[in-house]
């Protein structure tokens, strides 16, 4: 398909609750910075959000029904969108996919695949001129979260200011300086976090453009090296919000959380994006994969610093809770401990 052509395929279904149009679109990338085409910031709903999953493999189409339906069926959602990033799969195969989820999701938000313009990781992160919500939550395909963290998370991001700009999520890492070797590296640090991972990473909309669009020649490079390595997208958007907040990420406390991209549920092997077949070998965890996952993260976060010129990252302390069943996590003393009594702070 030549640049800048545009396949829309719609498919129109009945349903007993409501009528569904499924829709499967191929986009260039011609017209995604273009301002006019998309809504102003005043004219995006405050009191919903947009969910963005990112799909690539097949084998995770099961798990898709699943994690779809528990988004469409919240009442903050306003629409639930699978960004699949796979140029490999055949468009017959997503718009059965499509059609699938929507008439299978028990939640009146529609659901809806969309094909992006590339592989590119970056893909993720395009202003797309259909959100109509303020907020937008970026996740991935295999991780099921209770419908109730998933309120508690949006209510918290909410609740930051008229304007919030922190990076609410639930997975929380951090950046470091290795002393030894006067270089960035990438880990968990038992007292404080820098970094959300996009498996739930709820932000405003126009971080998407801010991502995408702006930050000149510094961050076509820093996109670029996104590229290169196949990883670190959500490294960068971190850069992106702390530089635009001066203020660290807030991480979530959630009552329920699944990650069936991991391969301690049983009968649940990872395959790069997808699943391995069972008995196939596999790493478990950050903790636990090979050393060059962290190098390579590591030197994403070195060469972000290196190309943007500045080390924006920015530390947070302990979580946000809401249930009295669950004990938060307070500073005391530059470490983390468990409060006296439930604070949300």
């Amino acid at each position: 398909m030549t640049t800048g052509k545009v396949i829309f395929i719609f498919i129109a279904v009945a349903s007993s609750r409501f009528f569904i149009v499924f829709s499967l679109r191929l986009l260039s990338g011609d017209h995604y910075c273009d301002l006019t085409r998309l809504p102003s910031p005043q004219a995006l709903r405050s009191d919903q959000f947009t969910v963005l999953i990112n799909g690539y493999s097949e084998s995770r189409i099961p798990i898709l029904q699943t994690v779809t339906g528990v988004y469409s069926s919240s009442p903050s959602v306003a629409a639930v969108v699978v960004l699949w990033g796979n140029p490999t799969t055949p468009a017959k195969t997503l718009v059965e996919l499509s059609h699938n989820l929507s008439i299978s999701s028990p939640g009146d938000a529609p659901i809806s695949v969309i094909r992006q313009p590339s592989s590119s990781l970056n893909a993720r992160f395009l202003p797309r001129p259909w959100i109509s919500t303020r907020a937008v939550l970026i996740c991935d395909d295999d991780i099921e979260v209770d419908p109730k963290s998933i309120q508690f998370a949006f209510e918290i991001w909410r609740s930051r200011s008229n304007n919030p700009e922190q990076l609410v999520g639930l997975f929380a890492r951090s950046h470091e300086l290795d002393l030894t070797s006067r270089t960035w590296i990438y880990t968990v640090h038992p007292n404080r976090y820098s970094i959300l991972l996009t498996k739930f990473m709820l932000m405003k909309t126009e971080y998407l453009y801010e991502y995408s669009c702006e930050g000149g020649e510094s961050m076509a490079q820093a996109r670029s090296i996104v590229d290169e390595m196949g990883n670190c997208e959500d490294i960068l958007m971190n850069f992106v919000a702390a530089n635009k907040t001066d203020m660290g990420p807030v991480l979530v406390g959630a009552k329920r959380v699944r990650d069936w991209g991991d391969a301690r549920n049983e009968g649940v092997r990872r395959r790069g994006r997808g699943l391995r077949a069972a008995g196939e070998e596999v790493a478990v965890g950050l903790s636990s994969r090979k050393k060059g996952h962290r190098r390579r993260r590591g030197d994403c976060i070195k060469e972000f610093h290196r190309v943007l010129g500045k080390m924006p990252l920015t530390y947070s302390y302990g979580k946000m809770v809401d249930s009295i069943g669950e004990q938060g996590l307070c500073e005391k003393g530059g470490k983390l401990v468990f409060c006296d009594q439930q604070t949300v702070f």
